[in-house]
């Protein structure tokens, strides 16, 4: 009898322990090569997350729409508000679909799978990460022109909530 009541304790111990320190939770990350700064992790950016950023030359904001595949990420289409230099032309991806639309253009169809998505944070485009309603601004968690690393990620529950955007 004695040995019951030490197993049971013991035995939920385990469990807990085992429910907290094993990576079960299907995330995007975003952190920095060096590993110098904190890495960031959403559950909610699975179902799907937007980079945005000012371009360049054309001054515009471009959002790029990306959704998680079982082995990566998709950029499924891009929107922008003016066309010109380093925006896509529409016959470079075949089966994209190019429209115009009343506060800009879309490209649509793009299906360019990778493993991750490898960019620096900009000094002047304002780059964001966002998914459903929340947008976060990537020079509030990285200084400029830190060398990102945006993957799928499955991690446990500690480092999830001491560390989710």
């Amino acid at each position: 009898m004695k040995r019951r009541r030490v197993i049971w304790p013991v035995l939920e111990c385990v469990l807990i322990l085992f429910a907290l320190f094993t990576p079960f939770i299907k995330t995007i990350s975003v952190g920095d090569f060096s590993g110098r700064y904190k890495t960031v992790y959403s559950a909610s950016a699975v179902n799907g997350f937007v980079i945005s950023y000012t371009h360049s030359v054309n001054k515009g904001r471009v959002h790029d729409f990306y959704t998680v595949e079982k082995d990566g990420l998709l950029l499924d289409k891009t929107i922008f508000v003016s066309y010109g230099a380093g925006i896509p032309e529409p016959g470079e991806t075949p089966g994209a679909v190019f429209t115009v639309k009343e506060d800009g253009y879309e490209i649509s169809g793009l299906n360019r799978r990778m493993k991750e998505l490898v960019m620096a944070v900009g000094v002047i485009a304002e780059h964001s990460i966002s998914w459903g309603s929340e947008e976060h601004f990537l020079k509030d968690w990285f200084p400029a022109q830190t060398r990102l690393i945006i993957k799928t990620e499955n991690v446990n529950l500690i480092t999830y909530w001491r560390h989710h955007g």
